[in-house]
């Protein structure tokens, strides 16, 4: 058992009015976001004294038995309500303020409840976003990355550790994944772009068997489905949401995984040494300056991440047609940038 809710219609007015500190007199609540390992949604409480009711955002644990198994098996719910517990407040990025966040202890629920940041714009995986939307996630992205910046006090928090035997075990459940989207895609996925699919499934030990140095603090699912735009009405440009798969490595792989699946290939195609640069520039801006080479090889790895996630989300979360879309477009975007950087060469020479 657990002292908190975990689905919306186990909520109480007094367990929420504890927790904001009024007296809640009615709780509505429907459905928001296209999360598929946590159930998102707007609530609106009516407040005694207040004239107007107040609208908050509450994330729990997916009802899906496949998709929260996932999550726990991983970690995914504890590291995001760390997440928002221990590091947010140190970045500069702009994320939903928690009023509570809180995992239960076998990992398989959790309730963050957050500010409501709408109205705005949801980021839309499949249908894409323009250079100012994608010039907006770049800056934050820098903003995630430069305060992270080999703090240790940060990037040495227990949750971010790494797992022992986890390597041994993803390149196991990895060839099963990679099985299950081929079956599923292979008609929907054009032969060149599932051939990267292919080439980074045969080199599943040295993916996952890598070194990876931790620099930096990693969001991992870095794409227009986590982030919001012009929220507030448009009082402010962006925030990036679903801190699930935060890690400590190297940011890089959130700049290729973003610029491979998170938009669209002929967006990337066209303005991708411009969105590079940005980066760049706004890293020095904390005091990062990468070397041209391992600026080099760490975004041409990042795609191969973009390409790993959509095999591997694929596979074991619940399907849905909106979820089917989703990985194809990220599988699109990602075996596109791996193959145009040659992104199974840059691992292969790692050695």
């Amino acid at each position: 058992m657990h002292d908190f809710p975990d689905s919306p219609d186990a909520m109480t007015c007094a367990w929420l009015g504890e927790v904001l500190g009024c007296r809640v007199l009615g709780i509505g609540w429907n459905p928001i976001g296209t999360g598929q390992v946590g159930d998102s949604f707007r609530l609106t409480a009516r407040v005694e004294g207040e004239g107007k009711a107040k609208t908050y955002a509450a994330k729990f644990a997916a009802a899906d038995a496949t998709s929260r198994g996932t999550a726990a098996l991983f970690g995914l719910y504890a590291k995001e309500v760390a997440f928002y517990r221990d590091i947010a407040p140190h970045l500069s990025a702009r994320t939903p303020q928690a009023h509570f966040a809180r995992v239960s202890g076998d990992g398989r629920s959790c309730l963050l409840l957050f500010e409501d940041l709408g109205p705005a714009r949801q980021g839309d995986q499949v249908a894409g976003c323009s250079l100012a939307d994608a010039r907006a996630a770049i800056s934050q992205a820098a903003m995630v990355h430069g305060p992270s910046w080999r703090r240790d006090d940060l990037l040495g928090a227990d949750f971010l550790a790494p797992v022992s035997g986890l390597a041994d075990m993803l390149i196991r459940l990895y060839g099963q994944a990679h099985a299950v989207f081929r079956d599923r895609y292979a008609a929907d996925l054009d032969p060149d772009l599932m051939a990267v699919c292919d080439g980074l499934a045969q080199m599943a030990p040295q993916w996952f068997g890598r070194t990876i140095e931790r620099t930096a603090l990693v969001h991992g699912d870095f794409r227009l489905d986590n982030m919001l735009f012009d929220i507030r009405g448009g009082a402010e440009p962006i925030a990036i949401l679903d801190w699930q798969t935060v890690s400590a490595g190297n940011p890089l792989t959130d700049l290729g995984y973003f610029l491979g699946c998170g938009i669209a290939p002929e967006l990337r195609r066209e303005h991708e040494t411009e969105l590079l640069d940005q980066y760049r520039d706004e890293m020095q801006q904390f005091g990062v300056n990468f070397q041209v080479s391992e600026f080099a090889s760490g975004y041409r790895i990042g795609a191969l991440h973009g390409v790993a996630t959509a095999v591997f989300s694929a596979a074991y979360v619940k399907r849905t047609e909106r979820g089917d879309a989703n990985f194809l477009s990220m599988a699109r975007g990602a075996c596109a940038l791996a193959r145009d950087a040659e992104s199974l060469r840059a691992l292969a020479e790692l050695g």
